[in-house]
């Protein structure tokens, strides 16, 4: 038998690097559905709304993603549902991020400065139209850069889906070095990986907080 790493581990550990980026992607898109929902009632003028929503996020922030993640697919098997661990990370990671996401945005919808709430106001706007033409599109320049900073974190903590037997690339490198004992080698490679897809969404955090600093200074200056 041979023990040596060869292209179909590599080609392995790529799939659950695929895997992990599907997960990722889900749970950012579930997540920020969710989000936008929690970020909205989060700033709507009816407190039992607020008071409920500001509740169930600090309960998700703070729980665990991997308790979650065993609720998501054992809880809901103790309840009668067969649930794929796929679908179980899935919904673990859209209840993780869109609490956090909801907080990211509810304080980029918050910080649109007063003026531009009260313009709106005496322009006769509607509370829809207000929103999602006015204070919206002003939002979405604040939380850009911090909602692609936690974009990293979803990526990274995508690895906790392992524990519902689903095989993203922390899992696949478990099974490759379960086979080859050679943690060293194969879990470099894992780290490389990691690296290969967090680093591009680092860098772009980055370059976006650099062009939304320059756009503040801009508009100090004109003002």
């Amino acid at each position: 038998m041979n023990n040596d790493f060869n292209i179909n581990h590599f080609v392995y550990l790529l799939h659950g690097a695929a895997w992990t980026a599907g997960l990722s992607a889900v749970g950012f898109i579930g997540g920020g559905v969710l989000g936008l929902a929690l970020a909205l009632g989060r700033i709507s003028p009816y407190r039992a709304i607020r008071w409920t929503l500001t509740t169930y996020i600090q309960l998700v922030q703070g729980t665990p993603l991997l308790i979650l993640m065993f609720l998501s697919y054992f809880g809901l098997g103790v309840l009668g549902f067969n649930v794929p661990p796929l679908v179980a990370a899935s919904l673990a990671m859209t209840i993780y991020a869109g609490a956090y996401l909801g907080e990211i945005w509810r304080g980029s919808l918050q910080a649109v400065p007063a003026e531009q709430w009260e313009t709106a106001e005496c322009l006769s706007f509607s509370s829809t139209q207000r929103m999602f033409q006015i204070i919206i599109p002003q939002a979405v320049r604040i939380a850009t850069p911090p909602t692609v900073g936690f974009l990293v974190q979803i990526v990274k903590n995508s690895s906790l889906a392992s524990v519902v037997g689903f095989v993203e690339l922390a899992r696949a490198g478990q099974v490759v070095n379960n086979t080859l004992f050679e943690p060293f080698l194969i879990f470099s490679l894992m780290a490389l990986m990691y690296f290969a897809l967090c680093y591009p969404l680092s860098r772009w955090s980055g370059s976006l907080e650099r062009k939304l600093g320059r756009t503040r200074k801009v508009m100090v200056i004109e003002g």
